[in-house]
C-alpha cells in the first residue's frame, strides 16, 4: 500500500499536465542518440582531419590488417587529446545536470542550484589555495601529490563546506532545508572572501591561472584526472537515479512524504553528499561551469514533466549533450585560441535564467 502511495506521488506530481511517461522514454532514447552524435562531433572537430565517418571506421575494423581509416597523427589527437575530453565533458555534464535536477526537487523550486550550498565556492577556494600557495606554503603537498594536487584540494574544499553545512542545518537529527539554504548562502560568501584574499596575494602568472580556471574549461583533460575523479561522479550519478521516488513524494510537502514512508531525513542527506561528491568532483578538474544544473533540468521540465524517474536519467543525458557541444564550440569560435567554456554557458544560460524568471513572474507569456 505504502509503495503504490510513494508511485502515485510521481503520478500526482505530473496530473495538472497528464501523464507523459511515454513522452519521457521516447526524449531519453533521442538524448541517448543525441549524445551519440554530440560525441562524434566533440571528437572530430578541430585541427585534426579526421572526420566522423573515418573515426567510425576506426572505431569498427580497430587494429585490424590494412586499416587506414585515419592516419597516426590524427589518431593521436582523437585518441589522446580528445578522448580524455570528451569522456570528461560527458561525466561533468552529466553531474551538474542531475545534481541540479536533485537540488530542485529537494528544494521544491525549479530555479535551485547546487551552488546554493557552497560547494562549488569551497571547491574554488581549495583549487585557488594550490595554485597561490603551492610552491610556498602548500609545497610539500604540491610536491608529493603532483598533478593531482590541484584536483584533489578543491574536492577536500566542497567536501569541507558540505560538512560544515550539515552540522549548521541538523539539529536533532532532523536537517532544515531553510536553514541550508542560508547557511549555504553564508559559507559561499566567506569561501568567495578567502578566496579573494588569495587573489589579491597572487602574481600576474597565476593570476592568468586563476581567472581561466574560474572561467571554466575542458582543456586539461587527462586520463589521470579521469581516473582521480571518475569513480566519484560515476558513484553519485549512479546513487542519484534511487532518490526520485523519494524526491517525487517530497514534492507533496515533508510530512505527506514522511507519511507516505518516505525516511525524509536519510532522502536529505543522501540527496546533499551525492550533489557535494558530484559537483565538488566536477570543480575539481573543470572549473566554474554554470548555468547547466539550472538550465538542463528546467528544460526537460517542460518537456517530460516534474517526475523525477525519467527526469533524473534524461538530466544526466541532456548536460552532456550540451557540455560536449558547448565544448566544441569554445574550441572552434577562437581558434586556433580556446574560449573558457564557463563563457559559453553563461551566453547561453543566463538569457534562459531571465526568461524564466520572467515566465514564472507572468511578465511574459512564452
Amino acid at each position: 500500500m505504502v509503495d503504490q502511495s510513494i508511485a502515485g506521488a510521481g503520478t500526482m506530481a505530473t496530473a495538472s499536465d497528464g501523464d507523459r511517461s511515454g513522452r519521457a522514454r521516447i526524449v531519453i532514447l533521442a538524448l541517448c542518440l543525441g549524445l551519440a552524435v554530440a560525441v562524434l562531433l566533440s571528437m572530430t572537430s578541430g585541427a585534426s582531419d579526421a572526420s566522423a565517418v573515418s573515426v567510425v571506421r576506426d572505431w569498427l575494423l580497430g587494429a585490424a590488417p590494412g586499416n587506414e581509416a585515419m592516419s597516426a597523427r590524427d589518431r593521436l589527437i582523437v585518441y589522446d587529446i580528445r578522448l580524455p575530453r570528451v569522456t570528461l565533458g560527458v561525466l561533468i555534464g552529466a553531474a551538474l545536470a542531475v545534481s541540479g535536477a536533485v537540488m530542485q526537487g529537494l528544494f521544491r523550486n525549479p530555479l535551485a542550484d547546487p551552488g546554493l550550498i557552497g560547494v562549488s565556492a569551497g571547491a574554488s577556494l581549495g583549487a585557488v589555495s594550490v595554485i597561490v600557495l603551492g610552491a610556498t606554503v602548500l609545497a610539500p603537498i604540491t610536491s608529493m601529490l603532483g598533478t593531482l594536487a590541484l584536483p584533489l584540494a578543491a574536492f577536500c574544499g566542497g567536501l569541507a563546506t558540505t560538512l560544515v553545512l550539515y552540522q549548521v542545518a541538523t539539529r536533532r537529527g532532523q536537517t532544515s532545508v531553510a536553514t541550508m539554504l542560508l547557511a549555504g548562502i553564508a559559507l559561499a560568501a566567506l569561501a568567495m572572501a578567502l578566496t579573494g584574499i588569495l587573489i589579491f596575494m597572487a602574481d600576474d602568472r597565476q593570476l592568468r591561472d586563476l581567472t581561466f580556471w574560474q572561467l571554466g574549461s575542458l582543456a586539461g583533460a587527462t586520463w589521470q584526472k579521469i581516473g582521480s575523479v571518475g569513480p566519484v561522479i560515476v558513484l553519485a550519478l549512479a546513487a542519484m537515479p534511487f532518490l526520485a521516488r523519494g524526491l517525487n513524494a517530497l514534492a507533496l510537502g515533508e510530512a505527506t512524504a514522511g507519511h507516505l514512508g518516505i525516511p525524509v531525513q536519510r532522502l536529505k542527506y543522501t540527496a546533499i553528499i551525492g550533489v557535494s561528491a558530484a559537483v565538488g568532483a566536477s570543480v575539481a578538474v573543470s572549473g566554474g561551469i554554470g548555468f547547466v544544473g539550472i538550465v538542463v533540468p528546467h528544460l526537460l521540465r517542460l518537456a517530460i514533466g516534474p517526475d523525477n524517474r525519467y527526469l533524473l536519467p534524461a538530466s544526466a543525458l541532456l548536460g552532456a549533450c550540451l557540455l560536449l557541444l558547448a565544448d566544441a564550440v569554445a574550441r572552434t569560435i577562437v581558434a586556433p585560441a580556446e574560449l573558457p567554456i564557463g563563457i559559453v554557458t553563461a551566453i547561453a544560460g543566463a538569457p534562459f535564467f531571465l526568461w524564466s524568471l520572467l515566465r514564472k513572474r507572468g511578465v511574459i507569456d512564452l
